[in-house]
């Protein structure tokens, strides 16, 4: 099992991820894309990166404006895992 990031190694790693934020024991980033279907080519995107890396976001979609919110639910909170894939989240979202 993937163990979960001291609370100094999550503000370390979010240092590098300035559009990210810590909620509770998730990571959260809300993107708007300058439409409709800009987002859902982003939301595509990210769910072939998640499916690769075996790591699913939860995604809420409101029209151009999508909030991911990342947690590795099987440890309990934020692991390595999660600050991998903010880092690519914010790539694919460039």
């Amino acid at each position: 099992m993937t163990e979960l990031l001291s609370d100094g190694s999550i503000d370390a790693g979010l240092a590098g991820l300035p559009e990210w934020r810590r909620t509770g024991d998730s990571l959260v980033r809300t993107i708007e894309s300058p439409s409709f279907i800009d987002a859902i080519e982003l939301v595509r995107k990210v769910a072939a990166a998640a499916e690769a890396s075996n790591h699913h976001p939860d995604i809420d979609i409101r029209w151009r404006k999508v909030t991911y919110t990342l947690s590795t639910h099987s440890a309990g909170g934020i692991t390595q895992l999660d600050l991998d894939l903010a880092a690519q989240i914010d790539v694919l979202a460039g």
